[in-house]
């Protein structure tokens, strides 16, 4: 591990995925990440699912793999040093399946992350087809410390303020959010700017989101990937289409920033941890 270091590029992946056809989905992967190398990045972030696209229904069996499928291990081999973060069905256990993330570096999956809060809401159903997961996930990239949160384990904030209590560098985000999937008039693309940018300032922690572009059916992916700095500025923000964007990032900034306004420091994890108890009694009670 690098002690001194204090630069990192930071990368967002926006791509279109193949609904199910995961052979497709990694010639994309391998193209994106080739590119991520030459252009030195040191953390690359792909969409959610993005080995085998969001809607899938009943075919979740069909593209689901073990952590350590040849397919994700091929992909770690080609990355590098550089931590890559990919979307995957994980097959669990028999019959068993979740909406996870792999990190990937050095020829291994060196964590693998799965959905917490998963949604079943509006035009969403990944409950009916995902088990939930039960842990928080950081990964090192050569001392940068990056939590991973997929997609609405963002909308949780007690969830978000538990990942961010691990004391990541950064945050990446991964997402497959498509326009209309809330019901009302939520304005997803606008919010999700706003959450966004709200968590980075307030825990001093850059956030890298990663969405997809394009149709899958009648969903609309909008695409919006960014890096957003400790001060809850946007650094780097994805145009229409296909693209890599990246930034990147001083910890030393990070650590000035946590030093003005110390939510990490000051957050009182017993006390808070002391109410929340008394809630759950008060619910198991009736």
């Amino acid at each position: 591990m690098s002690i001194c270091r204090t630069n990192y590029r930071l990368a967002a992946a926006q791509i279109q995925c193949s609904l199910a056809d995961v052979a497709h989905n990694l010639e994309t992967h391998r193209r994106v990440i080739e590119e991520a190398r030459q252009r030195e990045i040191d953390v690359l972030v792909f969409p959610e699912l993005s080995l085998t696209g969001y809607d899938l229904g009943t075919r979740v069996p069909e593209v689901a793999m073990h952590r350590d499928d040849p397919c994700l291990v091929q992909l770690a081999e080609s990355v590098g040093n550089m931590l890559t973060v990919v979307g995957f069905v994980e097959r669990c256990g028999r019959g068993e399946y979740a909406n996870s993330m792999a990190c990937l570096c050095s020829g291994q999956v060196v964590a693998v992350h799965r959905k917490v809060n998963l949604c079943t809401y509006g035009g969403h159903e990944e409950g009916k087809h995902f088990g939930k997961g039960q842990s928080l996930t950081v990964a090192d990239a050569d001392g940068l410390a990056c939590g991973v949160m997929i997609c609405a384990d963002l909308w949780n904030p007690g969830l978000a303020h538990a990942a961010m209590m691990e004391r990541p560098d950064v945050m990446l985000a991964p997402v497959n959010a498509a326009t209309g999937m809330v019901d009302g008039d939520f304005d997803d693309e606008g919010n999700w700017l706003i959450c966004l940018k709200f968590y980075a300032m307030m825990y001093a922690t850059p956030m890298v989101m990663a969405h997809r572009y394009g149709a899958e059916g009648d969903a609309w992916f909008w695409g919006g990937s960014c890096i957003v700095g400790v001060d809850g500025k946007v650094l780097v923000r994805a145009e229409d289409g296909e693209t890599l964007v990246s930034a990147d990032i001083d910890t030393d900034e990070i650590a000035a920033a946590r030093f003005a306004m110390p939510t990490h420091r000051d957050a009182d994890t017993p006390l808070v941890a002391s109410l929340l108890a008394r809630r759950v009694e008060r619910e198991r009670r009736g």
